[in-house]
């Protein structure tokens, strides 16, 4: 089996040499080069979603890591809506001084030392992924041949290209996406990748996120407060 992390790393574009400073810093960088290039990222997201939103993930994504982004953000949205506080606005979001995230507490269920970090359930993120950028309908069987050659061209191969061509070819099977997370902080954590692959511009990707959220039972302020969460990185992280 073939390393999920690193493959999440790729897909969200985190494996990128010579980025450093600041959070800010790197995200400035880490947008330009997703735009100039999308391949030099090895951002997979920008590759699958081929669009503005697709390349804007993906540069930040390579700010804040790949597992690390979803588990993060997920975290930060389950402690504010534990808390009782109310949804972020864009406004709201961290600053330049302020990392947007810190690693999740080893006890919170969040993160590499958690069920939700194990190299199986990190697949399950992947699959719930590709689900999401498949949500519009726009990958037809051209397309699918034309994301894969891109794929290879961004030096992935092996088992985790042939991972992502069945996915791609295959339905979405919901059902399993859910059934896989047995937690609550899976749960969270499935919601999110699948959040910040995608923006919900057009009703087949919002009635999706919608499905996804009441299939895992998730609490309407909790998606609320996800939603609020990953939005808000985004606006902070491409300004």
């Amino acid at each position: 089996m073939f390393d999920a992390k690193k493959l999440l790393d790729q897909f969200l574009g985190s494996q990128v040499p010579g980025l450093g400073g600041t959070v800010r810093d790197r995200a400035g960088d880490s947008v330009q080069t997703a735009r100039d290039n999308p391949l030099a990222t090895g951002a997979i997201a920008a590759v699958l979603l081929g669009t503005k939103t697709g390349r804007g993930i993906a540069g930040n994504a390579l700010a804040i890591g790949g597992l690390a982004a979803i588990a993060g953000l997920g975290y930060q949205a389950y402690k504010n809506y534990q808390a009782g506080q109310a949804p972020a606005a864009p406004s709201d979001a961290p600053s330049a001084n302020n990392p947007i995230l810190l690693p999740p507490p080893a006890e919170s269920g969040f993160g590499p030392a958690s069920p939700a970090g194990s190299n199986e359930f990190v697949l399950v993120l992947i699959r719930a992924m590709i689900a999401a950028a498949k949500a519009d309908g726009h990958i037809d069987d051209a397309e699918r041949a034309l994301i894969m050659d891109k794929i290879k061209a961004a030096d992935v191969s092996g088992e985790a290209a042939a991972f992502i061509e069945r996915e791609l070819a295959s339905p979405t099977d919901i059902d399993a996406l859910v059934a896989a997370a047995t937690t609550e902080e899976q749960r969270v954590e499935l919601y999110t990748a699948s959040r910040l692959t995608i923006e919900p511009d057009s009703r087949a990707e919002r009635g999706y996120l919608d499905l996804l959220a009441g299939r895992l039972g998730l609490a309407d302020q909790l998606v609320d407060h996800i939603e609020a969460t990953v939005s808000s990185a985004k606006v902070t992280l491409s300004q």
